[in-house]
C-alpha cells in the first residue's frame, strides 16, 4: 500500500474551544491534530449489514431478557409459596 505524501494545506477557523478539544482528542490517540482531523474524516461510515446485524442481536437480546425476566418472576413467586407452606407447617406443629 502506497501513502500518499501530504503536501496541501487545508485551512479551517474554528473557535480557541474547538481547537482545545482537537488537540486533547490529537494527545489522547497519540497522533498529531492533522493525522486526527485525517483519520476521522476518512473513517467510513457502517454499511448496511453491520447495522441490521446490531439490530437482530439487539432483538434477540430484548428478547431473551423478556424471557429471563418472567422466568425470575416465576421463580420468585415460587419461593414464596414454599416458604408460605414451610410457615403454615411450623405454625400447626
Amino acid at each position: 500500500m502506497t501513502t500518499a505524501v501530504k503536501t496541501e494545506r487545508i485551512t479551517i477557523l474554528g473557535t480557541p474551544e474547538f481547537k482545545e478539544f482537537l488537540t486533547r482528542e490529537a494527545k489522547k490517540e497519540g497522533v498529531s491534530l492533522s493525522q486526527l482531523v485525517r483519520q476521522r474524516c476518512e473513517k467510513k461510515p457502517p454499511n448496511n449489514e453491520d447495522e441490521e446485524l446490531l439490530a437482530a442481536l439487539v432483538k434477540e437480546v430484548s428478547t431473551a431478557t423478556a424471557k429471563a425476566k418472567l422466568s425470575l418472576e416465576k421463580g420468585l413467586n415460587d419461593a414464596e409459596k414454599v416458604l408460605t407452606e414451610l410457615a403454615e407447617i411450623r405454625s400447626a406443629a
